[in-house]
């Protein structure tokens, strides 16, 4: 239970106790920081940077002109992620990749009114009724009290009636004034005047139907409202908590949570501003600012409402911020839902970067995600044609390709590490995992192709894939380490 003591001195010993903390942390960060420079080392050893080029074959002498302008153009388009690979360099070195669990700044019993707002289709009951009930417990843990759970459904789940959930059924004939789909329709439908009972100075804080509070993350929401400063925020989620379904879609969404700590954290915290979008759930939004930017922006916009809503908060000059704290959610089951989903959001992203109602300087970081994703399936080609047709590249293009690659593996390890506890799987099996990422990254490339093909090179109707997200009852009691 959160009490004074929580939030104010706790006196010398509180204080030398998070010297020592702090110290382990900084300690942790500086070798995490140093495994990225030898990796660095390494790979760019591997990409022959310290390679004397004038001892190397001429590639126009070697495979004719076609061959070498062919293979030069694949390497050079492997640099489209180098600003996002640099963004996530910048987050990875630029703040602790391992902070203290955040403290409350203020009292809980204090404060502005807490809207947690989940959207959902209505396909899963269970899942949102058991996930409601951790979540309410995690609030009660953390002495929350002016909060409300707020599930908006197409499909009515009958949850129980209590002074801490609303349900709130979308009409299926309601429509919005600019034929919004999906979930973004349904997060406009909260919003009408009719519907909503948030006032001005109140706080939403959205989830997805599988997310699961901790009391770090509320903590960190407390905190980041009291600092008063941004408009928006967003924080870390984790896909490894609890029973692992499927290891190779957990191990490859490790990715996302270094980016989370690398590029988004980046441009949140320095930067203020969602230079390459940010997620659909941890996202902690002041009641007037999302009602000002609104979801209702049309289809175009509904296959990745999140991104599109980030460019039009952008765009009106709205200041987003850095939320201290982690969540926990699950990864796809099954590789055919993690197509499926890389699908959408490729196809998601690329509608907000050709919207033509959105001006070019504001979706800058789309438009190179959406260059990247197409681009995917050429760009793997260079990992076989390097071993098959190896060619003499500038030293600074070396650079470049050795700095993009290192960092994406790194991203693996750092979120593998950050996912997964030594208390649970121990130092060596984290290693392991953390091998592990790196080994999955090639299959996964595989299907990250096959989205990116499906997403871009083949018709591509407007549609919402839902993934699965709830077991059998028997089999879904995750416990949260």
């Amino acid at each position: 239970m959160a009490t004074e003591n929580s939030f104010a001195d706790n006196g010398t010993t509180c204080r030398e106790h998070s010297q020592r903390w702090l110290s382990c942390n900084n300690l942790k960060h500086v070798s995490c920081v140093g495994l990225y420079g030898l990796l660095m080392y390494v790979v760019l050893g591997l990409f022959g940077v310290f390679s004397d080029l004038d001892s190397q074959p001429d590639n126009w002498e070697t495979y004719g002109s076609l061959v070498t302008v062919i293979l030069l153009t694949l390497r050079c388009l492997v640099v489209t992620p180098l600003l996002f690979s640099v963004f996530n360099f910048l987050g990875i070195v630029g703040f602790n990749l391992f902070p203290p669990k955040p403290r409350l700044q203020r009292s809980p019993l204090l404060g502005p009114f807490f809207c947690f707002r989940v959207v959902t289709r209505g396909l899963f009951p269970q899942l949102v009724k058991e996930n409601i009930e951790r979540n309410l417990a995690v609030c009660s843990n953390v002495d929350l009290q002016n909060f409300l759970f707020e599930v908006v459904t197409d499909c009515p789940i009958h949850l129980p009636k209590t002074s801490r959930v609303r349900e709130v059924v979308v009409p299926p004939e309601y429509q919005t004034r600019q034929g919004t789909l999906f979930k973004a329709r349904a997060l406009q439908y909260s919003l009408d005047p009719e519907v909503n009972i948030l006032s001005d100075d109140d706080w939403i804080v959205h989830l997805d139907e599988e997310t699961l509070l901790t009391e770090d993350a509320v903590v960190g929401i407390i905190n980041f409202v009291a600092e008063g400063r941004h408009d928006f925020g967003q924080g870390v989620i984790l896909y490894s908590k609890g029973r692992v379904v499927n290891w190779l879609t957990t191990l490859a969404d490790s990715v996302r949570v270094g980016i989370d700590y690398g590029s988004l954290r980046f441009t949140l915290k320095a930067l203020h501003k969602p230079f390459f979008s940010w997620k659909g759930s941890f996202i902690v939004a002041n009641a007037a600012a999302e009602k000002a930017v609104s979801f209702d922006h049309g289809p175009e916009a509904s296959i990745a409402e999140d991104c599109y809503f980030s460019v039009v908060a952008f765009q009106k000059g709205y200041s987003f911020g850095w939320v201290e704290g982690e969540m926990y959610e699950k990864s796809t089951f099954t590789l055919k839902d993690f197509v499926q989903q890389r699908r959408r959001w490729m196809r998601g992203i690329y509608l907000t970067a050709q919207s033509q109602q959105l001006p070019w300087r504001y979706k800058a970081g789309p438009l190179l995600m959406s260059v990247s994703a197409f681009f995917m399936p050429l760009t793997a080609l260079n990992i076989p044609l390097g071993f098959l047709l190896p060619i003499t590249i500038p030293l600074y293009l070396n650079v470049v390709c050795g700095f993009i690659t290192a960092t994406f593996a790194f991203l693996f390890i750092l979120g593998t590490i950050k996912s997964f506890s030594s208390r649970r799987y121990g130092v060596v099996g984290c290693g392991v995992l953390a091998v592990g990422s790196l080994l999955s990254s090639f299959p996964i490339l595989l299907f990250e192709i096959t989205a990116s093909i499906l997403a871009f090179w083949m018709s591509y109707d407007i549609e919402f894939y839902i993934v699965k997200k709830e077991l059998e009852k028997k089999k879904y009691m995750p416990s949260i380490v």
